[in-house]
């Protein structure tokens, strides 16, 4: 009898000196940290869960395919769907089967093979001068209508967010239409195609066009002050325009999202910390920070953003847009739009 009690003291002694391990996830993002990380602390604190960041700036899919099988990662975050297509077709992520996210993601905005999720939104959209337009109902198209010639900004034709807009022309038109729009953009132009979106609105209140196309985001980083109060002259001298293609279903969007890792060593965790990212007040935070649309129906953008009018977003699948893109790169070069 006592070698037994001595046996059983002995086990629990053991259970008591093994440490509880604690739930964690290793999160691989390209996201600046100031946006991100406040949401991250706040899951952490809430659930206790340590969340292990890697900030990458550029490489993230090439170094989680160095890795290989032995790669912490967990959960991989990314702007632009693009980004997030290309690390589905290297073998670098796994599908994801969750009601959650199937039902906070819409359909056209999530990989049809459940592997990656868009969490916030932004808008390709219109800036057009308060002084000198009055017409508030521009589509894609109209762009290429002679009326504006000399008037129209945008940075380089083969920037990613001008490739995906004019990708998702093609998707809608064809190459022969879209090509045939892109002359008409390019014979509008106000000056060279060039710098960032926030110059087209400097740009549009020095007078040297008086519509471009721009992100919505950048509204938000301009009209709020933080980018400084000449920045903030520029935001308050547009009116910002959602358009819609002529067919008037709605406004182009690219995304930032993220996919659960292949080799995700705490996948339960990741799927976890993944649905969270879709909650409510994850989406707020998202919208917050960066000024970007909420995914999920119902979560209020930022004033600033909601204010610019109700968004109706472009319902054509992001995975038939991103095929597109390299045509539209290509049209680009056949036109000379930057040229």
């Amino acid at each position: 009898m006592l070698v037994h009690r001595l046996l059983a003291a002995s086990a629990v002694s053991l259970c008591l000196a093994v440490p509880a391990v604690a739930a964690e996830v290793n999160f691989y993002t390209t996201r600046e940290p100031g946006l991100i990380q406040p949401i991250l602390d706040r899951y952490s604190a809430e659930t206790g869960v340590k969340i292990n960041t890697i900030f990458v700036k550029e490489g993230l899919a090439e170094r989680v395919e160095a890795e290989g099988a032995n790669s912490p990662a967990d959960v991989l975050m990314m702007v632009d769907y693009g980004n997030l297509i290309d690390l589905e077709e290297r073998g670098l992520t796994q599908p994801v089967q969750s009601a959650v996210l199937d039902a906070a993601v819409p359909e056209n905005l999530r990989d049809p093979d459940h592997n990656w999720f868009a969490l916030s939104m932004r808008a390709r959209v219109v800036y057009a001068s308060k002084e000198r337009v009055t017409d508030k109902a521009i589509t894609y198209e109209d762009l290429a209508d002679p009326k504006w010639a000399g008037k129209v900004c945008i940075r380089s034709g083969q920037h990613p967010y001008n490739t995906s807009l004019i990708a998702a022309m093609i998707v809608k038109d064809g190459e022969p239409a879209t090509k045939t729009w892109l002359e008409g953009v390019k014979a509008n132009l106000g000056r060279k195609p060039g710098g960032g979106d926030r110059d087209v609105a400097k740009d549009i209140l020095a007078g040297l066009c008086d519509v471009g196309v721009g992100n919505s985001y950048y509204v938000g980083l301009m009209r709020s002050g933080k980018g400084g109060d000449e920045q903030k002259t520029w935001g308050d001298a547009i009116d910002v325009i959602l358009p819609t293609f002529k067919d008037g279903l709605g406004t182009h969007v690219n995304i930032a999202g993220a996919a659960i890792a292949k080799h995700a060593p705490n996948r339960d965790e990741a799927v976890k910390l993944l649905e969270y990212f879709a909650s409510d007040e994850a989406q707020e935070m998202f919208a917050k920070a960066n000024y970007e649309y909420p995914v999920k129906a119902g979560v209020a953008a930022d004033p600033i953003i909601a204010a610019l009018g109700t968004l109706k977003i472009d319902k054509e699948s992001l995975q038939e847009v991103a095929a597109q893109r390299k045509a539209a790169s290509l049209l680009v070069d056949d036109v000379g739009f930057d040229n």
